[in-house]
């Protein structure tokens, strides 16, 4: 049986790899899905997540897709899990269908209305309210690692960076093992969350959630999945850009240099949000020298 993410954690001598990628919608989405997978597990990641939607048929892929995964064993795999529109009781039937499937793992988060990030969120009549709660019911359902999310961008609506930084120390305490940030652009935001948190006692890990931006029209996208606007210099930066590959360009140089800073922080691991592509991945990690890494050592910087 294959490690949780807390036991690889705990005897990590150098910051795991993880991916996340999403569930194929439709057999044409599959062979991309296939060859994301194949092309960046040359990396070796520590493990692989795949995401969860709020519809019954998206939920039921998730399910397949990581049971696919963890049957190929690549790597750990850790299924996604939301409150979003569920009562308890089908909760615990998806934990039952990910535990069949031998799968341990789960990512638990409270996640977005069908209606996305800017919907108000609304707790299903025989469900839960948030992520803490959902932390506490898988614990109690059966042997699972749980690991959450962690927000490095003032969240909102309370614009409260010391609340962000206690409700992850609530999710620990519920029995969480580790988190993955949201997405983020600066490195400091990072290492200011993982100070506000152990200020508080907490040591739970926290790793860092990355995504490389590639093409000038993930600019909005992708300030609505970090939850704020994106940087004012990298933004700037991306709209001089004079053409299609200068905004990759900038894209990806913002990335490495991300990375290669959260390393230096002392991050305990990096995670990709794929989005079922594996070139820009692959470059950023080509570029931070992960690729070349021997034995148990430190990716190079």
């Amino acid at each position: 049986m294959p490690p949780t993410v807390a036991e690889l954690l705990d005897h990590a001598t150098s910051p795991l790899l993880s991916f996340e990628f999403f569930p194929p919608r439709t057999p044409d989405e599959q062979p991309r899905f296939d060859a994301s997978v194949a092309k960046l597990t040359r990396f070796r990641p520590a493990f692989l997540s795949v995401t969860y939607g709020a519809s019954g048929s998206t939920r039921d892929r998730t399910v397949a897709a990581t049971a696919v995964l963890g049957a190929a064993r690549h790597a750990t795999v850790v299924g996604h899990l939301t409150c979003v529109s569920q009562s308890k009781t089908e909760l615990l039937r998806t934990l039952d269908s990910f535990a069949q499937a031998g799968v341990r793992d789960i990512l638990a988060i409270r996640g977005d209305m069908p209606g996305g990030p800017q919907q108000p969120w609304e707790q299903h009549p025989e469900g839960l309210a948030n992520a803490t709660e959902l932390v506490r019911l898988i614990k109690e359902h059966g042997d699972f690692c749980v690991g959450v999310a962690a927000f490095p961008n003032v969240h909102q609506p309370d614009n409260d960076p010391e609340l962000d930084a206690r409700i992850v120390v609530e999710k620990a305490a519920a029995g969480a093992d580790y988190a993955i940030t949201q997405l983020f652009f600066e490195s400091h935001r990072y290492v200011e969350l993982v100070e506000r948190v152990r200020e508080r006692g907490c040591a739970i890990p926290v790793i860092a959630g990355i995504a490389p931006l590639t093409v000038i029209t993930q600019i909005e996208r992708f300030a609505a999945l970090a939850d704020c606007s994106l940087p004012e210099d990298f933004v700037a930066a991306l709209r001089a850009a004079r053409d299609p590959a200068e905004v990759r360009s900038i894209g990806l140089a913002r990335a490495v240099r991300l990375c290669r800073e959260l390393l230096e922080a002392g991050a305990p691991g990096l995670q990709f949000f794929t989005q079922n592509r594996w070139k820009a991945t692959s470059e950023v990690l080509d570029a931070i020298g992960w690729g070349e890494r021997s034995g148990e050592g430190r990716p190079p910087l």
